[in-house]
Formats: C-alpha cells, sequence, structure tokens
C-alpha cells in the first residue's frame, strides 16, 4: 500500500492504463478486461486488474491535472513496479485537420509547467513517447481503421483556457490537440527508463467549438481503449 494506492503488493501489472476519469477506468476495466478485480478506491480514484488476451494489466484513475497524476505515476512505478504506462483520454482538437472522434497518438508533449519543472529549472526540457509503444499504437488504430494523428499535443495547467493568444501559438506551431496531464508523464518516464504514451479521444475542438455529446464518448473511447491495449502487448 502507498498513501494513494491501496492496493496489495502483487495486484498491480506491469502494464497500466491511466484514465483522468476514474468512472472511465470503471468502465474501461468492465468492457476490455477479463476477470478484472478492484484493487483500489482510496479518495475514491478507482483501480482495475484483470487480463486482456491472457496479459496482465492494470487500468488506475490518474485524476485530472499533472499534479494529480504525478502522485499517481510515480507510486505505481515506485512502489509497484509498473514497466508501462499510457494515457488514455480526451483531449480538445487544435488543428482543422483533426476531427471530433478522431484519434491523437502524442509523439511529443508541450506545456508552460510541470511537476518535474523545479527539477529542470532553467532547462526547458522536451518529453517524448516511447518509441515502440507510439509506433505500435499507430499499427494498431492503422489496422482498426480509425482516424488517426501522430504529432505533438500541448498539457495545459488550466482547464478553463483565458490565453487565446497562447492558443494561436500551439495551433500555428502544428499542436494537435490541448489535454492536462501527458506532459508530466512523459517527463516520468524519461526520469524512470519506463515506457509511456497518450492516447487521446478528441472530444471537443478549439477551433469549430463541436463537442462530443455524453452519451457518444463511450463507445467512441472503445477504440482509443483497444488501440492502447493493443499497443502495450504488441
Amino acid at each position: 500500500m502507498t498513501v494513494h494506492i491501496g492496493a496489495k503488493p502483487g495486484e498491480i501489472a506491469e502494464t497500466v492504463l491511466m484514465p483522468g476519469d476514474p468512472y472511465r477506468a470503471k468502465w474501461a476495466a468492465e468492457n476490455f478486461l477479463e476477470d478484472a478485480v478492484l484493487v483500489n478506491e482510496v479518495r475514491g480514484m478507482l483501480g482495475f486488474t484483470g487480463t486482456y488476451k491472457g496479459n496482465r494489466v492494470s487500468i488506475q484513475g490518474s485524476g485530472m491535472g499533472m499534479p494529480s497524476l504525478s502522485i499517481y505515476a510515480n507510486e505505481l512505478i515506485r512502489d509497484y513496479g509498473a514497466k508501462t504506462l499510457i494515457r488514455i483520454g480526451s483531449c480538445g482538437g487544435m488543428q482543422e485537420k483533426v476531427k471530433i472522434r478522431d484519434v491523437i497518438v502524442a509523439m511529443t508533449a508541450t506545456t508552460l509547467s510541470t511537476p518535474s519543472r523545479g527539477i529542470f529549472k532553467e532547462m526547458n526540457f522536451a518529453p517524448c513517447a516511447d518509441w515502440s509503444l507510439l509506433r505500435a499504437a499507430v499499427a494498431a488504430a492503422e489496422g482498426k481503421g480509425v482516424d488517426t494523428h501522430v504529432g505533438g499535443i500541448y498539457s495545459s495547467d488550466v482547464f478553463y483556457d483565458e490565453r487565446p493568444d497562447l492558443n494561436e501559438q500551439m495551433t500555428r506551431h502544428g499542436i494537435l490537440g490541448v489535454e492536462m496531464e501527458a506532459a508530466e508523464l512523459y517527463n516520468l518516464g524519461a526520469r524512470h527508463d519506463v515506457r509511456t504514451l497518450a492516447v487521446l479521444t478528441v472530444s471537443d475542438h478549439l477551433q469549430t467549438g463541436e463537442a462530443l455529446p455524453s452519451e457518444d464518448r463511450e463507445k467512441t473511447f472503445g477504440d482509443m481503449v483497444e488501440i492502447a491495449l493493443e499497443a502495450a502487448f504488441a
């Protein structure tokens, strides 16, 4: 047990999918894992362990924002021996070519600040995904015929953003979408030498104002979960 994860030793797999929403973790475990067992419910941040095509995997909620994800990812890596961590979640599209329901596989994650900023001091460290996971995720998406984009995303500190100038620059420089967790996950992957990736579903769009209705999200997010699982065990 750790401060934030109540699982016993051995109850968490080396491969962990990390949605922000604990109830999305529950939904994914119930729909994609066999013999899924609840292994964490501390602070309501649900975690489950089961199997996917015979491979052991955990799905653990991370909460919203990089500070929250950092807590869970650190404990998963340092205390439970996680070796592969894949963020699955929603994002806002930032390019016209990126459509609602498309999947983004994040090669890099740009940000203003992360919990790791104090370590890097004056350096602008450039965190990126694990290449083997990224390549496998793209192959899985192509195999499913899912409209997929590969490139840089923006991990924001705020949900209610009041920096239209910054969004304009992100769009100008080719950033595909915005979310709130991946940059710190990639930092931790580099620091602890574990594989990390973010596979994201576009749920709304900053350019068009479109948004995916809540009743459609679960079905659409299923592609993202399957892509992440296939990539993890490719």
